[in-house]
């Protein structure tokens, strides 16, 4: 394409995006599921014939890669498979390369004359595919096969034609053959659109012209990362996160990056996570590579075109047998709200570290966003006499990370969720036997820290019209505070669960006896006078709270964000006090942290880079030094500053963020030994502390 008029590269470029547009308008119109109509829990998307994505629309970013996994597949057997004009292929196979087996996913050939020019894709979260458990999440599995059907691969279309018997046979499977048989019925008619519309573009200008626009959008978002990466620090970033409870025992699993920056190319070494687990909160290899994807989409390409052009810029290390690359038979039916979670959430904190590195592009850096998505399903016969089923994504509703310079946005949702949208309340209530008592944010969820975290959004629900039905209640994060904050700041609150036995009144609070749940209760029986409460983690903040700006806290105090109590303990305020009070209460604080009154030192040098807001690198006396904002020589010749830290234990002061912890984790605040400035808060394993996370590349 290079001596393609620009003019016909953006015509047609244009276009693609328009038909992959078409394609979320297909699948939505079609579908009768809130997932897909309204929280957009689906990927439609155009791949050229090796199976590299060219185009995708603002939906779950994990999903981006993955259906070219089933079209390679498919390339990898074309005796087996033999694909043709007018076919169209359906899997859900995690070891093949969905996400897991609930995440349903299509893909067909687009042809120009005897040859293969492109493929069309499109995926959709689908409420029950069979397995133990209702909705297909089974915390007692212990084998993937437990966990509803997986397909490979399947030709369903062959020639334009249906295979009703094939249908039938993977519904079969289904408690809720009608809601899936739709949606596959949805699947095909995204397919038909793009293939379609492709048709017409090359009847147009030509299949070259149309192959040869797809390689240049991937080459150009390619270069355009390359280029930014570039221009940001070498080095290795490092970010742990944690999972509790894999379905059977509360263990709690480790899932480690090492990101490495080195010119243009960023790798992702996971070999530090921990084993694969016994249930089912593992993931794929695709599951992987799907976490660091939507990572590296939002946080790296925020303004370039998504494709397969912004992932040839990094590599994935990581052996075999991990609980990211999970080997079968081991169970996976969870990884989307688990493993391939909590890898999303290390890659952006990773990358966003080397964001606030760079002088350039510090703005850009964000704490974490929605750590965690605590599953709620839905199931069993409604007040008609039919088979009901409804997987609530009102999680989405977490709240997102503070940036270097503002609050993180409340219920905002998570990084994966480019556009995040959850159903109205009448929706929910319309499509399925429940009823809300409230749905409003909660306070002390945002991570407290100068920028403060969103705050995320708590529910309280019952049934309506049904005496009784199944949930299936499930999380991670209700010990482990996964939205993780930034240089300084507390991560966000620990998701909250419990249910309030036989006490749900008409239109009167709940007065009955509260069981709270761990992370992983699983299915239940509900009936209409019980009330399910949840509370969902806030967004990490950013910065130290003793640095927010008094007004801004008490602004949160009159919003509900804060409550007072939290902002003596966390930010150092009163509600109603002068000026000097709260200067006086925060030096006290700052003083408490290092044992002696607060100082500063002045420091001559050079400046050659930045370590987030609040530490600097200095060249000084033929050496390099990071110096605290007070003037504290933290570690010389490298930056590996926590060694000049003042350490101080804070597992037991969590309470005012509203974070419970595993029995194996603690939490550890590092302080600027001058000033009491808090300069990180890391959350660890209990027999050790954290590797440095920030290891730079001296000039």
């Amino acid at each position: 394409m290079t001596d393609q008029s620009p003019i016909l590269y953006e015509i047609i470029r244009s276009r693609l995006m328009a038909i992959t547009e078409e394609m979320r308008i297909a699948l939505q119109s079609v579908s009768g599921s809130p997932t897909v109509t309204d929280a957009s829990d689906f990927f439609t998307g155009l791949f050229r014939p090796n199976g590299d994505f060219a185009t995708m629309g603002f939906q779950v970013t994990y999903q981006a890669p993955v259906v070219g996994h089933l079209i390679r597949h498919i390339n990898a057997a074309p005796d087996k498979y033999r694909p043709g004009p007018g076919d169209m292929f359906l899997g859900n196979d995690p070891y093949v390369g969905a996400l897991h087996q609930n995440d349903v996913q299509m893909c067909g050939p687009i042809y120009a004359g005897d040859r293969i020019i492109a493929w069309a894709g499109v995926e959709a979260h689908e409420t029950d595919v069979g397995g133990m458990d209702f909705a297909s999440w089974s915390p007692k599995a212990r084998d993937v096969r437990q966990e509803g059907f997986r397909v490979p691969c399947m030709k369903l279309i062959d020639a334009g034609v249906l295979r009703e018997d094939v249908l039938d046979t993977i519904l079969t499977a289904s408690r809720l053959p009608d809601q899936l048989g739709l949606d596959i019925r949805a699947f095909i008619a995204t397919i038909n659109v793009a293939q379609n519309r492709i048709d017409q573009l090359v009847a147009r200008y030509g299949a070259e012209v149309i192959t040869g626009v797809m390689e240049r959008m991937i080459d150009g978002s390619e270069a355009r990362v390359r280029a930014r990466l570039a221009d940001l620090p070498d080095g290795t970033f490092r970010a742990t996160d944690f999972l509790e409870h894999d379905g059977h025992d509360n263990r709690l699993y480790r899932i480690s990056v090492a990101m490495t920056k080195t010119g243009d190319r960023l790798t992702f070494d996971f070999s530090g996570s921990s084993p694969q687990a016994p249930g089912f909160v593992n993931c794929t290899r695709s599951g992987l590579e799907g976490g660091v994807a939507g990572a590296m989409l939002a946080m790296l390409a925020y303004d370039v075109p998504w494709n397969e052009g912004v992932l040839r810029t990094a590599a994935i290390e990581a052996r075999d047998g991990l609980i990211c690359t999970a080997q079968f038979p081991a169970p996976v039916g969870a990884a989307t709200v688990e493993a391939i979670w909590v890898v999303s959430n290390v890659a952006v904190a990773a990358i966003n570290k080397m964001l606030a590195c760079s002088a350039g592009h510090a703005h850009r850096a964000q704490a974490v966003s929605s750590g965690t998505m605590a599953t709620f399903n839905l199931g069993g016969v409604n007040q008609y006499g039919e088979p009901f089923g409804l997987h609530l994504m009102d999680p989405l509703a977490g709240g997102s990370g503070a940036f270097a310079d503002k609050d993180g946005i409340c219920a905002g949702g998570p990084i994966n969720a480019p556009m995040p949208s959850i159903a109205d309340v009448e929706r929910n209530e319309l499509v399925a036997p429940l009823f809300y008592l409230y749905r409003r944010m909660g306070h002390d969820t945002g991570g407290a820290g100068a920028m403060r975290g969103g705050r995320g959004v708590e529910i309280g629900l019952t049934l309506g019209g049904i005496s009784e039905a199944e949930a299936l209640i499930m999380t991670h994060g209700a010990e482990v505070p996964n939205t993780a904050g930034g240089f300084g700041s507390w991560p966000g609150a620990t998701v909250t669960q419990a249910m309030v036995w036989g006490g749900v009144e008409a239109g009167a609070r709940a007065t009955g006896e509260t069981e709270s749940f761990g992370p992983k209760p699983g299915l239940m029986r509900m009936t209409d006078r019980d009330l399910f409460c949840v509370t969902w983690q806030g967004g990490g903040g950013w910065g130290d709270p003793l640095d927010r700006e008094p007004e801004a806290v008490r602004a949160d105090i009159a919003s509900g964000a804060v409550s007072p109590e939290a902002t003596l303990t966390l930010f150092g305020v009163g509600e109603n006090e002068d000026a000097a009070t709260t200067a006086r209460r925060r030096s006290d604080m700052r003083a408490a942290r290092i044992g002696r009154a607060p100082s500063s030192a002045e420091v001559s040098g050079r400046t050659r880079m930045s370590i987030g807001p609040n530490l600097r690198v200095v060249e000084l006396d033929g050496a390099y030094h990071v110096v605290s904002a007070a003037g504290a020589r933290l570690s010389t010749d490298h930056t590996r500053w926590r060694e000049g830290a003042i350490t101080v234990d804070l597992t037991g002061e969590t309470g005012a963020q509203r974070i419970a912890l595993h029995e194996d984790l603690r939490m550890t605040g590092y302080y600027c030994p001058l000033s009491g400035q808090c300069l990180a808060i890391d959350v660890h394993e209990r027999d050790g502390l954290p590797a440095d996370d920030i290891d730079l590349a001296l000039p």
